[in-house]
């Protein structure tokens, strides 16, 4: 067998049907869309979702697509318990601190603590937010607890804001007299 003996199965190459190609190929004339109507004309149609130029269900309902909340504040979630292994003698708490034991990724995003475990340790935690039972939970093993006030809030709470409300304001030093 040579390379020019090659050839595809019986069946497996199919001709495309080709329409409109005069009334002896079965779909002539109007090629199979009827007649008249923005159906027939090409490009004819207005989409999946026309719906008679009112308002489409889907953007009606964006829930029905997906819907991304503008306020949603992405915490970053440490547990009791994990705060008790990885301060089992006491001590403060911070978010540097957290990043140097790897509970949380980024210095800059805010932390809440969660009251899942046990806590011995007494610790001076300070965070974004605390669930009731994490606030009892360190107050009863004879900690602190100390609440950050974020940066920004709402629609604007994202990380590249934070980070600039953080900043000092620059004045400019160049004044025209």
């Amino acid at each position: 067998m040579k390379l020019h003996d090659l050839k595809p199965d019986v069946g497996a190459h199919k001709h495309r049907h080709r329409v409109g190609r005069g009334i002896s190929a079965g779909q002539g004339k109007t090629a199979g869309r009827g007649t008249k109507g923005q159906k027939s004309r090409t490009g004819g149609g207005k989409g999946k979702f026309f719906e008679g130029g009112q308002l489409p269900l889907v953007r009606r309902l964006p829930f029905k697509r997906g819907f991304t909340n503008l306020f949603r504040i992405e915490y970053q979630e440490v547990n009791v318990m994990a705060l008790q292994k990885a301060f089992p003698k006491g001590g403060t708490v911070t978010a540097a601190e957290l990043k140097k034991v790897h509970l949380i990724g980024d210095v800059d995003k805010p932390i809440v603590i969660l009251g899942n475990g046990d806590l011995k340790a007494a610790l001076k935690v300070s965070a974004h937010r605390f669930s009731k039972s994490a606030r009892t939970k360190i107050e009863a093993a004879g900690g602190s607890v100390s609440e950050i006030k974020l940066a920004t809030t709402g629609a604007y709470a994202t990380i590249k804001l934070q980070r600039k409300a953080d900043r000092p304001n620059v004045e400019n030093k160049t004044k025209i007299e």
